[in-house]
């Protein structure tokens, strides 16, 4: 996999496509200790300690992350792969996503993308971070801010986030039928209403089964759940070249060498667990470059098989 002189603005060459990195925003001075419920603080300051300071402050040990979108540009479609957290929405319950003012699609526009060139937006889960720019606001009106595109996501996350803002019992039922053990939080409310309705009032969206099979020419979605009801990491192949995009299946490096710890925002703890080492094995046993979306410093990395461990580096 050749990666092309473009690095320094966050680009690589997978096969035929580039892909690359559009950011929102840079998330410094994150507690380890608030951030993963189950850290130990012995054992996660041996970790931190093996940490870059693109990844941790070195004085006060805390963390930092990344909040961005990937964009994959082949010879003829212009993709997103999530849309970050938008701005003007209401996230009272998440200061630092309230009322955003970023100029997400000036940078979008500095790599040559206007809002109406995007012919695709494939979404991992519905979470405030990762579908808010699915929508843009117009006056008092939240209208889809790629309208040429097909957004892509899962019937299910669909179904469960749509019945937990109708406030009716079927959510339940949808739980229920994932069958991902104990339920530890519910997804932060409004996303599905000022980013989702719009997109299939419009007619845009594209629902499907996360099952690992092709959806999109190149592009399978592989069901990793428990951060989300129906979280999906979407493998790309171009050209015998394979990238992996992780959603949110791992938060941080750290969790690279402890897959054991959950992150707070983790709706179903045991099934995010399971999810993440399949992540990591699929990573090592694919040598995929794997892509992102909350690793600070390039976001783009490698996973190697260390024995029953794994390392993560950065490319």
């Amino acid at each position: 996999m050749e990666q092309d002189t473009e690095q320094a603005l966050g680009s690589y060459r997978v096969g035929a496509a580039t892909i690359t990195k559009i950011p929102e925003l840079a998330l410094e001075g994150i507690d380890a200790a608030l951030l993963y419920p189950e850290y130990d603080s012995e054992a996660g300051a041996e970790e931190v300690r093996k940490l870059g300071p693109g990844s941790v402050d070195r004085q006060t040990g805390l963390l930092r992350q990344s909040v961005h979108a990937w964009l994959v540009t082949t010879p003829d479609r212009i993709i997103l792969v999530d849309t970050a957290s938008g701005n003007d929405k209401e996230r009272p319950g998440l200061a630092v996503l309230h009322h955003l003012n970023e100029p997400f699609l000036e940078r979008l526009s500095a790599v040559g993308v206007a809002p109406g060139d995007v012919d695709l937006v494939l979404l991992t889960h519905i979470h405030a971070d990762h579908a808010g720019w699915n929508t843009s606001k117009l006056g008092e009106r939240w209208i889809p801010t790629f309208p040429n595109a097909r957004y892509v996501f899962s019937a299910r996350e669909r179904a469960y986030n749509a019945a937990l803002a109708a406030a009716t019992s079927s959510d339940a039922a949808i739980r229920a039928k994932a069958s991902l053990g104990p339920m530890a939080r519910l997804p932060l409310p409004g996303v599905f209403e000022d980013s989702v309705v719009p997109i299939l009032e419009a007619g845009l969206a594209r629902e499907i089964v996360v099952d690992g099979s092709e959806v999109e020419e190149g592009f399978s979605f592989f069901p990793s759940p428990g951060h989300s009801i129906d979280h999906a990491s979407i493998g790309f192949r171009s050209e015998g070249e394979y990238a992996l995009f992780w959603g949110d299946v791992l938060h941080h490096p750290l969790q690279v060498a402890r897959p054991d710890w959950n992150s707070t925002y983790c709706e179903f703890p045991q099934a995010a667990t399971a999810s993440r080492q399949w992540a990591l094995n699929h990573a090592a046993e694919t040598g995929a470059l794997v892509l992102t979306t909350h690793f600070a410093e390039t976001s783009a990395g490698r996973v190697r098989r260390d024995g029953s461990a794994f390392s993560w580096q950065f490319v």
